[in-house]
């Protein structure tokens, strides 16, 4: 090969753009993300949609696009099976998400995989959410609006849907980590008196005057107002049960913003309808999106299809802190949110 030739096939090669890792987007995201992710990563796999893929579309998936990455998020279900399912070529799993109870992070372990998540930029979304349902639970809004929709409004009178107070309220928070502190803040605002339990008391400036109980039985008797925001474990399943439910001042408010999993849905459901707990509020349950019908047939219950962070700012916000432990991995450094 003559000389001017190799110089120019060197120069040909050096403007081609640089190959890009591979990506497995398993959900359809919002679509800032996923054009970033198209600029960055070359997607392989099937398009992905709104709802997860059963676990055959999954593995299959993964093992046709052999992908480098995979951007996964709750909902797709990455036990042992699925893990071992992995291509050699995986080397991240990222999280659309701050939980990672979807994901066996001992098999993710053993197989060498970075887990990571996105903690922080879903904080106040979910902390604004917990307190709306606090309002909608205690001044029955769900049963207010289905009264207007339904046609069954005849005016104002003085007895209708008579609620709860929540100012001046006591409210206890079952698990005070960032979600649980931002809820804290936005309680003072209505003059609310603030009770937790957390496995381990905050230092004096996090806590923020809030009233700590070493144990959550000791903290359900001095409340009105539960609110459960802890992440999902096997310690806490069912953690709400009919002896603690019993503990509460009968009339008390119970809302979920935290997992499914720490209720148990049966002992709720009485309490409901026995007037132990007055009002609930869920956005979360266990084995969503199915749920217990019991909580289909009662009026004093507001349900909402997991909002928690659903914000356009904050969906943005988990995506690129998605891609941005990506973009460390290819790069060589240590992701900002691993988990494994």
């Amino acid at each position: 090969m003559l000389a001017c030739d190799a110089v120019s096939l060197t120069l040909e090669r050096a403007m081609q753009p640089p190959i890009k890792p591979t990506l497995l987007v398993t959900r359809r995201l919002p679509p800032n993300v996923m054009a970033r992710a198209r600029r960055d990563y070359a997607l392989v796999g099937p398009e992905p949609e709104e709802l997860p893929w059963p676990r055959e579309v999954l593995t299959a998936a993964l093992a046709l696009a052999r992908p480098e990455a995979v951007l996964c998020a709750p909902g797709d279900t990455f036990d042992a099976e699925t893990v071992a399912a992995l291509p050699a070529s995986t080397r991240i799993l990222a999280s659309f998400s701050a939980g990672v109870d979807h994901i066996d992070l001992d098999a993710a372990k053993q197989r060498g995989l970075v887990v990571t998540n996105t903690p922080d930029v879903l904080v106040e979304a979910t902390a604004e959410l917990t307190l709306a349902l606090i309002l909608a639970a205690a001044r029955r809004m769900g049963e207010g609006e289905r009264l207007v929709r339904s046609g069954g409004w005849r005016g104002w009178t003085p007895t209708q849907l008579l609620g709860l107070r929540v100012s001046g309220k006591r409210l206890g928070i079952l698990g005070m980590g960032r979600i649980g502190r931002a809820l804290a803040r936005m309680a003072r605002g209505l003059v609310m008196e603030v009770h937790y339990h957390n496995r381990r008391r905050l230092d004096p400036a996090l806590e923020e005057g809030a009233i700590f109980h070493a144990t959550g039985e000791a903290m359900l008797g001095a409340i009105d107002i539960l609110a459960l925001t802890a992440p999902g474990s096997e310690a806490l399943r069912h953690w709400l049960s009919a002896e603690r439910i019993a503990l509460l001042p009968r009339g008390a408010i119970v809302v979920n913003t935290g997992r499914g999993s720490l209720v148990d849905d049966a002992a709720l459901i009485a309490a409901l309808r026995s007037g132990q707990v007055a009002y609930a509020g869920l956005d979360v349950y266990e084995g969503e999106p199915a749920l217990h019908r019991g909580y289909i047939e009662l009026s004093n219950v507001v349900l909402l299809p997991h909002l928690g962070s659903a914000t356009a700012e904050t969906r943005d916000a988990m995506g690129f802190r998605a891609l941005d432990n990506v973009d460390a991995v290819f790069a060589g450094r240590t992701p900002p949110d691993r988990v494994v």
